[in-house]
């Protein structure tokens, strides 16, 4: 097999391998992504990006989870495969469209270099089949569901992958971890769901704990961050630009008056890495 190159980069700490599949001669599988992503065996990754792919004229990329499992979307994700393009030259404008399973998402460039930028990520759903919810009627917005025998102050939502944002007056990175797999895997998620434990500081500040479906605890998440805060302004907890504090750093969210989302955002390049060539034997 011929080498496999890849790049790393990070945005806030939640960190990504771009696979590009035109300088690649690999054919990806759920395997080859859990031995990447492994910090102790592999490169070390929350997830591999999977592109460019040219389909109908679009920009396409396939994000993956570190267990080998497709995201609909991701934040952070986004913002380094747009960096990923602007680098290596299959991009020049400042603004463009990237499809990923969710549908299309709108970058901005923010900076020259592709360091920081806004994307558009949409509107989120509340109810429905883009969640999907398992035994619940209608929308979860500031309501009661019980994880591991306790009842919580629940709002679900969709902002291309579904996320249940979890108000606590205090949250830690031990608790995310300890409820973080009963939401994920709770009855009421069929697909599975990401988890962000949120408090509110004040009108333009909130604080979040990631535990990510298919990854487990996460230092940052832009979904994450575009989930709560568009669940706190939804309850009438923050005004339209918030800024969301993660353990890997914070994220400018703003929530328009439609529900629109935009996220303002950093990503920084680790490197490069060549794969030693028995690493898939």
């Amino acid at each position: 097999m011929a080498h496999i190159t890849m790049k790393k980069y990070h945005g806030l700490g939640n960190d990504y391998l771009v696979l590009d599949p035109n300088k690649n001669d690999l054919i990806l599988q759920a395997r080859n992504i859990q031995m990447l992503c492994q910090r102790n065996f592999g490169v070390g990754a929350d997830g591999i990006l999977y592109g460019p792919m040219l389909e109908d004229g679009k920009i396409k990329v396939q994000i993956f989870n570190p267990d080998g499992s497709e995201a609909e979307k991701s934040g952070n994700g986004v913002q380094i495969f747009a960096k990923y393009l602007l680098d290596e030259g299959y991009v020049k404008e400042k603004e463009f469209c990237i499809s990923v399973l969710a549908g299309d998402v709108e970058i901005t460039f923010t900076k020259d270099d592709g360091s920081t930028m806004r994307v558009n990520m949409g509107k989120p759903v509340y109810a429905g089949k883009e969640l999907p919810l398992s035994g619940i009627e209608g929308e979860i917005v500031n309501a009661h569901l019980k994880f591991h025998g306790n009842d919580y102050n629940t709002t679900c939502l969709s902002v291309g992958n579904p996320n249940c944002v979890i108000m606590m007056e205090e949250v830690t990175p031990q608790k995310a971890k300890a409820l973080g797999p009963y939401v994920e895997g709770a009855d009421y998620f069929p697909n599975r769901m990401n988890m962000q434990l949120c408090k509110v500081v004040d009108r333009e500040n909130i604080v979040i704990e990631i535990y990510e479906r298919g990854a487990g605890y996460t230092l940052a998440s832009g979904t994450g961050a575009c989930a709560a805060a568009a669940a706190a302004k939804r309850m009438g907890l923050v005004d339209e630009k918030v800024t969301v504090h993660m353990q890997g750093g914070e994220l400018v969210i703003e929530v328009g008056e439609d529900e629109t989302i935009y996220m303002t955002g950093s990503v920084e390049e680790v490197g490069a890495f060549t794969l030693a060539e028995n690493f898939f034997a």
